[in-house]
């Protein structure tokens, strides 16, 4: 019985260090994600907004500030778009607009 006891001990243990060891993985891969994407994000915001968004021309700190978050949380989708030099935002294929189409 002792030796069960210490078995499902050492199990438990073992278990919750592999469980805070992915948990940390975890955490260290978003905080590179975040940190990349504010790498990103500020040269974007600066400049390659304004190539993307043509209403963006212009536009004062406060927007560009505001948008920072936005930019740093969805880096990738806005890097495809400025590396391809897509400058219009993909029409959205929703039922009511298809259904509205002639």
């Amino acid at each position: 019985m002792a030796s069960d006891a210490g078995h499902s001990r050492a199990l438990i243990v073992f278990m919750a260090a592999m469980f805070e060891t992915i948990v940390k993985m975890l955490v260290f891969s978003l905080a590179i994600y975040a940190g990349l994407g504010l790498i990103f994000a500020a040269p974007f915001v600066w400049s390659g907004v304004q190539r993307l968004d043509s209403q963006a021309q212009g536009a004062d700190i406060g927007f560009r500030l505001l948008i920072l978050p936005g930019i740093a949380a969805f880096w990738p989708m806005f890097l495809y778009r400025w590396t391809r030099r897509i400058v219009e935002p993909p029409l959205e294929k929703n039922p009511h607009r298809l259904s509205s189409q002639p």
